[in-house]
């Protein structure tokens, strides 16, 4: 599985995998088109894969991607933790909202689908991957910080 796949390096990871013989689970928030259009060219090329709708943010959502995963599959061996957002904003225009936005996704999603993943993987061990990005190193909130005092 591979979640956030329906664009960018999600969409060639899972074309990657595919390609070396997993059978993928194309995860995405809202792109049902960009979703498909990886399982089609997953499929083009002899692999299998599904497209499964799910915004991690929402337990039930993660719940549910992995519950249709087993069934279609039977078990979990690669987890690719790659859905994330970020959007910066200057100190004074953060709010809760933005906060939770961010951090339901790229934290507490990360956490459900670890946790329903592990689940799939039926004590055989497999792998989880997660996936980050330079702004994870940043402190962009500190230099605005900075730079307007």
């Amino acid at each position: 599985m591979v979640t956030g796949a329906s664009k960018g390096i999600g969409a060639s990871i899972a074309e990657h995998l595919a390609a070396e013989g997993a059978q993928v689970v194309v995860n995405y928030a809202s792109s049902k088109s960009g979703a498909d259009e990886v399982v089609g060219n997953i499929q083009k090329n002899g692999g299998k894969a599904i497209a499964v709708q799910a915004d991690l943010s929402k337990p039930a959502d993660v719940q549910r991607l992995f519950q249709e995963t087993g069934k279609k599959f039977g078990q979990l061996d690669i987890l690719v933790n790659n859905a994330g957002i970020y959007e910066f904003a200057p100190l004074d225009e953060v709010t809760p909202e933005h906060f939770h936005k961010q951090f339901n996704l790229n934290v507490l999603g990360l956490l459900l689908a670890t946790r329903e993943g592990a689940k799939l993987m039926n004590g055989n061990g497999g792998s989880v991957i997660n996936i980050g990005s330079i702004d994870g190193i940043q402190v962009p909130l500190l230099e605005t910080f900075a730079s307007s005092g």
